[in-house]
């Protein structure tokens, strides 16, 4: 089961985060959002698909979340859990921890955005598009 996102990266993105990455649906970018990888990004979880949601909240999900920009590409490989609601309106957050919040599409990633090839970064930096496909099995 799959779900695309969009986005487009920002100036600011520095992905320096060492435990998230993130995607946010506003349209700008403070130097402080070291995390996130792209703006204007849509769908937001809220607005997923309903059977992909039930499959990333299984105990034995694994989640895939494979970026593209500009011929770069970073696969991201993490878990699902009951834990997940997918209520976030506003942003989505990959993380390396267990840590679970309306934000998080997945936990037990093995990336973070400073894990993020320098060169799809300074892609994101420069403005490109990116498409983020988030797969469950």
């Amino acid at each position: 089961m799959r779900q695309r996102v969009q986005a487009i990266g920002h100036q600011n993105v520095t992905a320096e985060h060492t435990s998230t990455f993130e995607f946010t649906s506003d349209d700008w970018l403070t130097p402080a959002g070291d995390c996130i990888l792209g703006i204007e990004a849509a769908p937001v979880p809220a607005a997923f698909e309903d059977r992909f949601v039930e499959a990333c909240r299984s105990e034995t999900a694994t989640i895939t979340a494979t970026l593209r920009v500009e011929g770069h590409e970073q696969i991201i490989e993490g878990r699902g859990s009951p834990a997940l609601t997918f209520e976030s309106d506003r942003s989505m957050v990959g993380r390396t921890s267990e840590y679970v919040d309306d934000r998080t599409v997945m936990i037990g990633a093995d990336t973070a955005a400073a894990d993020i090839d320098r060169a799809l970064v300074d892609a994101l930096a420069d403005g490109a598009t990116l498409e983020c496909l988030f797969e469950v099995e």
